[in-house]
């Protein structure tokens, strides 16, 4: 009974701060039908996730909850990449999934042909000699897909020979990479 009173007094603590969030007029941390309303009627950023063979259902799912907040055009799924309907996604992503457009292709490479075929300009999110700061890099105004690599191996070497460019985020730390769903 000792060890359950922590546990109960912290989750009492939390229902007490959630209430005192609701009650606050200028906190705006509450999802409403008034706010999805309007979110509706605003047009999506032409800003296209492609997911190379990620593993992990919570990245995904945490990638749709980023997406919906920055409003993008679509997360699209390739390969074993977990993809709606999956419950893994619901996790990290909470109702985000249902609300971020989404399409599935069984390759990546099938992906980017389909996207240039659109005419989005394609750049691959990678550590490379050849990569490009992402805030120096120059993106047209018509449209950018970013393909974001594999949780332990990165962007497939066979996508990176065909994207129009490729960027990176400066890492000042021991490791080259950000986790990606970050």
């Amino acid at each position: 009974a000792l060890l359950l009173r922590p546990r109960g007094g912290g989750h009492i603590a939390h229902l007490l701060r959630a209430e005192r969030a609701a009650e606050a007029s200028y906190l705006r941390n509450v999802d409403t039908r008034e706010v999805e309303a309007v979110r509706e009627g605003l047009p999506a950023h032409k800003l296209h996730i492609v997911l190379d063979n990620l593993r992990s259902a919570y990245n995904v799912g945490s990638i749709f909850r980023t997406a919906d907040t920055a409003r993008v055009a679509e997360v699209i799924t390739c390969g074993f990449t977990p993809h709606p309907p999956h419950p893994g996604l619901e996790k990290t992503g909470f109702s985000a999934v249902a609300h971020v457009p989404t399409r599935h292709f069984e390759t990546t490479l099938a992906a980017v042909a389909a996207l240039r075929d659109e005419g989005v300009h394609v750049a691959a999110m990678e550590t490379t000699e050849r990569s490009v700061n992402f805030v120096s890099a120059h993106f047209p105004r018509s449209g950018v897909a970013l393909v974001l690599g594999n949780e332990e191996v990165g962007v497939d070497t066979a996508v990176l020979a065909v994207v129009d460019s490729m960027v990176e985020i400066p890492c000042l730390g021991l490791k080259n990479s950000l986790n990606v769903a970050s």
